[in-house]
């Protein structure tokens, strides 16, 4: 899309946001802005440029539908022939749309890397592009560093044990200064500094934590001193849930407050969010009973998380080190369905809020639980085609702002690239097909109301009506009920358009172990669809009024020689 085109959409866009932050609108107008041109870029470089930018800046709230995706990754190159910058910015200048990320300085830290960090921090600056920073995890410098760990008890913001012993963990009932603090650590180091200096008004810029340090669970309440302190014994779960709770709320507020604090640019503080790393509702929601130990759940709040964050990526993840796939009901395709009720409430509580999806195929070649090891022993073939597969299903059924894939720090394109590139395909097919990119802005994901989904377990009264079953009936299902190892040949999500007789529709057919030729997919509402699923998946356009079913084609763009390279 055209700058002329953007600007034809930002008054009428911003007319239309309901309660909007005054953060995000900013970001919005500034995006759109004249400075942001790209003029130096040539004609066909500068739609690309627009649209990363118009994308990552376009609030929840407008009237032009969901913000397309764009890619993304938790590999930031540090080490050498990783994802890093100066590989992005070539992916980028090659016509795919990507969100750039760094890693974020760590304190005490090293001068600015020059190769690393300023030759791409300066072209991204030249064509106006969003960027992004991945953390560990903020809050551990609280338990890790003498500063933090060492302070008196009153003003210690770790976990104080029943015999007075701090624990290395932190306190959802401890002094908010110290997270405040911390904050500031991480933004005023030097090269922080610097960065703002070279890139002085970015469009948007993200702040990405992995969100792992230890915390006091709620369950362990009672082990806590000034919990006691506070609430005395016997209390019910739910209310330490509740109250543990908004502790998080208050101090990671605190913490990211002391962040952008200390953001020597005006510019930088306007357009920061920041992001956390499973910051959201748990996929395991219903398929076990214990789920709610691992939760945050109160009546009215499935989790804290969308008050104590602007933004979640979740993990859209098959794990090694559990029995889930990407073929049978326990997989990322049937547990991320509660994410679609949980997005509902998180933009209720915080309608800016951002979504995103992780993704992983459960990788790790030096470990005898690697995921593509236990497939090559049950026969099976696993390749980049499967995992784009298993990663548009999650894309078209949540619709996150970025798709951002994980691999270790010590992952090399060379190694890893095809399995980013595959979901890299994913993302462009979304901005240059112009029917996806339709049923993408606009398209009403359609429930199957004829089965309940089928994780169960202790489901609160609030959530009995939700709608969590989106899959597909298929010609080739299995009978039912269906267990956790249940294997349904091909999942399918549909999308649907307009009023009747001028409804039109979008599915998605994925079989992730062979080819189903002919598979017969009831599309509700219109009825069966013979389509031809596929390990990389497949997408028909149907009309109603024609009754005419066409695959859309998603050729690869650009050509295969762009896809491997891996220049540094």
């Amino acid at each position: 899309m055209h700058l002329n085109k953007l600007n034809q959409l930002k008054e009428k866009s911003l007319k239309s946001i309901s309660r909007p932050s005054r953060c995000l609108l900013l970001v919005f107008v500034l995006c759109l802005a004249p400075g942001h041109e790209c003029q130096a870029q040539g004609d066909t470089l500068r739609p690309v440029l627009d649209e990363i930018r118009f994308e990552a800046c376009l609030p929840n709230q407008n009237d032009i539908g969901h913000p397309l995706p764009l890619a993304a990754h938790w590999n930031s190159g540090e080490r050498k022939d990783g994802f890093g910058p100066k590989y992005q910015m070539e992916m980028i200048k090659k016509g795919h749309f990507l969100l750039p990320w760094f890693q974020m300085p760590y304190p005490p830290e090293k001068p600015l890397d020059d190769d690393y960090y300023e030759g791409p921090m300066k072209w991204a600056a030249k064509v106006g592009l969003p960027i992004s920073f991945l953390g560990t995890q903020w809050e551990r410098l609280l338990s890790a560093t003498p500063e933090f760990s060492k302070l008196p008890l009153d003003k210690n913001p770790n976990v104080i044990d029943l015999n007075g012993k701090l624990l290395p963990a932190v306190c959802p009932f401890g002094p908010l200064e110290p997270w405040r603090e911390a904050g500031r650590k991480w933004t005023s180091t030097p090269v922080m500094k610097k960065l703002q200096e070279i890139y002085p008004n970015p469009p948007l810029v993200l702040f990405v934590s992995n969100n792992e340090h230890g915390k006091l669970e709620w369950k362990d309440a009672e082990g806590s001193l000034r919990y006691l302190a506070r609430y005395g014994k016997g209390k019910d779960d739910s209310f330490k849930r509740k109250v543990i709770g908004d502790g998080w709320i208050e101090r990671y507020r605190a913490l990211q407050e002391g962040m952008r604090e200390k953001l020597n640019s005006k510019s930088w503080k306007d357009k920061a969010i920041f992001i956390g790393y499973d910051a959201f509702g748990g996929p395991a929601f219903a398929r076990w009973g214990g789920w709610i130990k691992y939760s945050l759940y109160t009546p009215g709040r499935i989790e804290p998380w969308p008050l104590a964050w602007d933004g979640a990526s979740v993990p859209f993840y098959v794990h090694n080190w559990d029995a889930s796939t990407d073929f049978t009901v326990w997989s990322p395709q049937v547990e991320s369905m509660n994410w679609v009720f949980m997005q509902k409430e998180a933009q209720r509580m915080n309608p800016d809020f951002w979504f995103e999806i992780s993704t992983w195929d459960g990788h790790e070649q030096a470990k005898d639980n690697d995921k593509r090891k236990y497939y090559a022993k049950l026969g099976q073939a696993y390749n980049p085609e499967r995992y784009a597969g298993m990663v548009q299903f999650g894309m078209w059924l949540l619709r996150p702002r970025v798709v951002r894939e994980f691999r270790g720090t010590i992952e090399t394109v060379a190694e890893e690239g095809p399995y980013f590139l595959a979901i890299v395909d994913a993302v462009d097919a979304v901005h240059n097909n112009p029917v996806l990119r339709k049923f993408w802005r606009r398209g009403q994901l359609i429930a199957n109301t004829a089965h309940p989904h089928p994780y169960q377990e202790d489901v609160p009264a609030e959530y009995k009506n939700a709608e969590r079953w989106f899959l597909l009936d298929t010609n080739l299902d299995p009978p039912r009920p269906w267990s956790l190892g249940t294997e349904p040949p091909v999942f399918a999500v549909g999308f649907g358009l307009g009023e009747s007789p001028n409804r039109e529709w979008l599915l998605y057919a994925y079989s992730p172990l062979r080819p189903r030729e002919k598979a017969e997919v009831l599309l509700p509402g219109y009825g069966p669809v013979v389509v031809s699923a596929l390990p990389s998946g497949a997408y028909y356009h149907v009309i109603e009024k024609t009754k005419q079913v066409s695959r859309i084609d998603v050729t690869r763009q650009p050509s295969a020689d762009l896809r491997l390279n891996s220049s540094h």
